[in-house]
């Protein structure tokens, strides 16, 4: 059931059904005339031609408008569209801004990516969105008054929607905290961010109720928001647990697939989620029926066709620039990987994984520092074997932050690795894949890392969940003084929250972009090949995670495999059958024990069936647990 109760229209309880759908076909029922349909996106992140692509949001939306009249269909976008990409990259945003005219956006909420190619420049893009941007969190401190609107009212026949703007006070740390700040470090605006999220909760719930007092039937906010865990006390279901009168949550930020989730509001009345994950790997769609009392909410994914006009569009943006894209920059022996190498999920943001290796040597190489960093949320696509080409360069460093390095002691780069932990095991952009250094996290210790209203590092209250930290073979040296390498996002601009190294003593400053960085180590210091020292999709044992039942020195997991049966004798010549027991230790992957006793890390996924008893995930091994081991 979910609650109506602002609308003008009154209707038995019974009557005011969510109607919840699966796949969502090109042509629906038959409208009665008074549906009101609302399409929309969130972090397509430049994927222009992924999934639906642009060409078929446009046809879709085409067709809602023959069915439903084109006065009864709204297409709206949640923020992330611009960044993300080569061809964002090098337009700063102005060729996904086209495209987005093209496809006939009505409603725009910036993410906190927009914010990518700083404030000025977004206001320039903004200018030329043919959209209404909203955001009703996004203020400027000097009057306090909203950038963008706050909500807007579209009528539809006889009924008034209202559509309230919402931006990640993430946009702090997960763009540039320098770009929000003048150049004395002081804060010029704010997300409403305060208070442990009671600030944001204020200011959308004075924008539901100035809309609802405008005569809004209904209220639908536009939210950038996410629902990580990480990203609390600032998710959209912690928007809707502290606000009434929003009926429907058009999310985005996480990129997760939500279709349709009801969520009680502060009333205990139910709202809908929807956020279609990313790359237009679906289209979202909202269904009001003013008469019927229903809300639905659903996900297109299984849709073919695709508008010539806006097809023509994205054609002509795609051929400005497919030769430099397309020039072949090196070649790699092994697939350089975000992901799981059996599970598909996402690694590079809470383990450490081959590309994330990749990038922090390239960094470390290219200003010669004792160490080298990189955020798992600034590697945004993997590498595949083969050729590899400017453009997929560009798809892995799309920010074109800017290489640089800093001296720092070992205490500052402790409390950067706490902090880059402190969500783990979920993940985290500012999760930390590294270069000469390794270390190890111990999941039994809950991170006491203390941080600002606004995401930033302030101190470590607590145990260090960071442990057997080495530099250069060494233990890691409190007092000792370290040259770090990675970004200005990071070292600079306190990204993903690095106060820490703030008033660092800077050694190279900005010496070239990020993508840069990834060409000149391949071509210069890998000769042009990358080759099999990165072979493990599981990186070279550089971090390890130790599992909370297990993180004592010395223990030993619960479960112990059981020992094969023996084989019977085979005259002449048997087959080598024999079993022997491993002993993970620190640095351990499932394909470096295959690499190492079996001969070839491919027999990874063997070792993972004879151990489905002791291994869960195949990507989390642990110390101390014993393997069986196949014949050699």
């Amino acid at each position: 059931m979910m609650r109506i109760s602002h609308l003008s229209l009154r209707l038995p309880l019974a009557a005011i059904m969510v109607a919840l759908c699966l796949v969502v076909p090109a042509l629906a029922a038959e409208p009665t005339g008074d549906e009101i349909v609302i399409l929309h996106t969130n972090d397509v992140h430049c994927g222009m031609e992924d999934g639906l692509t642009y060409a078929g949001v446009s046809a879709y939306a085409k067709e809602m408008e023959a069915q439903y009249g084109s006065d009864h269909v709204t297409l709206v976008d949640a923020g992330d569209a611009i960044q993300g990409g080569p061809i964002g990259t090098l337009t700063q945003g102005g060729s996904l801004i086209q495209l987005m005219n093209a496809v006939g956006y009505d409603i725009f909420v910036p993410g906190n990516h927009e914010f990518d190619f700083q404030i000025p420049r977004l206001m320039e893009l903004t200018d030329q969105l043919d959209a209404q941007v909203l955001s009703s969190n996004f203020l400027r401190l000097s009057d306090g008054e909203s950038v963008f609107s706050p909500y807007t009212i579209l009528t539809y026949g006889d009924t008034k929607v209202a559509y309230v703007g919402i931006t990640t006070p993430e946009s702090f740390t997960k763009s540039t905290p320098a770009y929000f700040q003048d150049e004395n470090g002081t804060y010029l605006y704010s997300f409403c961010e305060g208070n442990n999220g009671q600030d944001l909760y204020n200011n959308v719930q004075s924008s539901v109720d100035a809309a609802l007092a405008q005569g809004a039937d209904y209220v639908i906010a536009v939210a950038h928001l996410g629902v990580d865990e990480g990203s609390a006390p600032w998710r959209s279901t912690d928007v809707i647990a502290h606000t009434s009168g929003i009926d429907v949550m058009i999310d985005g930020h996480s990129h997760s697939t939500v279709e349709g989730q009801e969520v009680a509001n502060r009333d205990g009345e139910m709202v809908l989620l929807n956020q279609t994950g990313t790359k237009l790997s679906a289209l979202g769609k909202i269904v009001l029926d003013s008469d019927a009392g229903t809300i639905s909410a659903s996900l297109v994914t299984d849709y073919s066709s695709r508008d010539e006009a806006t097809q023509t569009v994205v054609d002509s943006v795609n051929q400005e620039f497919e030769g430099l894209l397309n020039q072949v920059v090196a070649n790699s022996s092994v697939s350089l990987t975000t992901v799981d190498a059996v599970s598909g999920e996402r690694l590079i943001r809470n383990q450490e994984t081959n590309l994330g290796d990749f990038c922090a040597d390239a960094y470390r190489w290219a200003l010669q520092a004792d160490v080298g960093l990189i955020n798992g949320g600034g590697i945004r696509a993997d590498l595949p074997a083969g050729e590899i080409t400017y453009g997929q360069i560009i798809d892995v460093h799309p920010y074109s932050n800017q290489a640089t390095s800093v001296q720092v002691t070992g205490q500052q780069l402790l409390d950067a690795l706490e902090m880059a932990c402190r969500n783990l095991p979920e993940e985290n952009g500012g999760f930390l894949q590294v270069s000469g250094m390794t270390y190890a996290v111990n999941l039994a210790i809950p991170s006491s890392v203390v941080t600002d209203d606004k995401g930033n590092f302030r101190s470590v209250n607590g145990s260090y969940r960071v442990q057997d930290v080495t530099v250069g073979g060494q233990p890691l040296d409190l007092e000792k003084t370290y040259v770090v390498a990675s970004h200005d996002y990071m070292l600079l601009q306190s990204g993903d929250g690095m106060t820490m190294f703030q008033g660092a003593q800077v050694v190279k400053d900005r010496v070239m972009p990020d993508n840069e960085v990834l060409i000149q180590y391949i071509r210069d210091g890998l000769g042009c090949a990358v080759g099999d020292v990165y072979a493990d999709p599981y990186g070279q044992g550089r971090i390890t995670l130790l599992a909370q039942d297990q993180a004592e020195e010395g223990s030993q997991p619960d479960t112990q495999p059981e020992q094969p049966t023996a084989q019977p004798e085979i005259p002449e010549e048997p087959a080598d059958t024999s079993t022997r027991t491993y002993t993970v230790t620190a640095g351990d992957s499932l394909w470096r024990i295959a690499s190492r006793e079996l001969g070839s890390g491919l027999r990874w996924e063997e070792l993972y069936q004879l151990n489905r008893d002791v291994i869960a995930d195949p990507s989390l091994i642990y110390i101390g647990q014993e393997l069986t081991l196949p014949a050699a």
